[in-house]
């Protein structure tokens, strides 16, 4: 889909919005059911989370013997779909759709989310597809990495994509902040295990950073959340010990990374 397209396709549904307030990591399936792969209509918006091939850091068999991709899957993207539809107009579908880079129906989805990006690895071939994707007004969020050795990882891949487009931190005042909701709280949403530890930072993750790749025209086409696990927040919003506040900041923050996806 093109951009000009995908905007006016988008407009109607998010000025609602705002007025209101596959395959698998290349060959493997990863004992995903099918219903949880194929488009689900009607729908405005489809939660698609990326599926990649591990890098040589990365644990092939990741929790529970899935892929690191799949961590958090169904329930983030499921409880996340519910916060959208409780908290915006948008007709939501309500389960996610996975696919890969490759993937030629990535172009119909305004919106990817990819987790555990520190152990991702993307061919030239997934880089140059990712590439055209999100220069033709695609949106990517990366969540729930952490540390040195994790970001080098991460940007070992990303600068196959964009080997020309800096890395910058998100000022508080950008737009995608925004859009929707004000989030002027720079705070490091934890992942699960700080209920039971009370720290709230992985690896030598300390500080949290929100930061972005930018087109040519300046807009947000890669929103980076790095020391922080936004991606617990959405799956363990019912979950009695899991802080509330933390989930609504989750919420908040993925709310506004797809507003603004939808109308930029």
């Amino acid at each position: 889909m093109s951009k000009n397209l995908r905007k006016a396709c988008a407009a109607t549904t998010i000025a609602v919005a705002i007025a209101v307030g596959s395959a698998m990591g290349q060959s493997r399936s990863g004992g995903v059911p099918a219903e949880r792969i194929v488009r689900e209509a009607p729908a405005e918006f489809q939660f698609v989370r990326l599926a990649y091939s591990s890098n040589r850091f990365g644990n092939s068999t990741g929790w529970g013997r899935r892929q690191m991709w799949q961590t958090d899957w169904p329930d983030a993207e499921q409880h996340f779909a519910q916060g959208i539809d409780r908290l915006t107009r948008i007709d939501v579908a309500e389960q996610g759709r996975i696919l890969t880079p490759l993937d030629k129906d990535i172009f119909d989805y305004p919106w990817i989310y990819a987790v555990e990006v520190g152990n991702w690895y993307l061919s030239e071939q997934d880089a140059a597809q990712l590439r055209d994707y999100l220069l033709r007004g695609g949106f990517l969020m990366v969540d729930d990495f952490h540390g040195t050795l994790e970001w080098s990882a991460f940007v070992a891949s990303m600068e196959k994509v964009f080997p020309d487009r800096p890395i910058v931190e998100i000022p508080e005042q950008d737009e995608v902040f925004h859009v929707h909701y004000d989030l002027d709280q720079r705070v490091q949403i934890p992942g699960r295990m700080f209920i039971y530890t009370g720290v709230t930072y992985e690896r030598d993750g300390y500080m949290p950073h929100w930061r972005g790749i930018h087109d040519d025209d300046g807009r947000l086409m890669v929103a980076i959340n790095f020391n922080m696990d936004i991606g617990d927040s959405w799956e363990h919003a019912d979950w009695p010990d899991y802080p509330e506040n933390m989930t609504a900041l989750g919420y908040r923050f993925g709310i506004n990374y797809l507003v603004y996806a939808m109308t930029h």
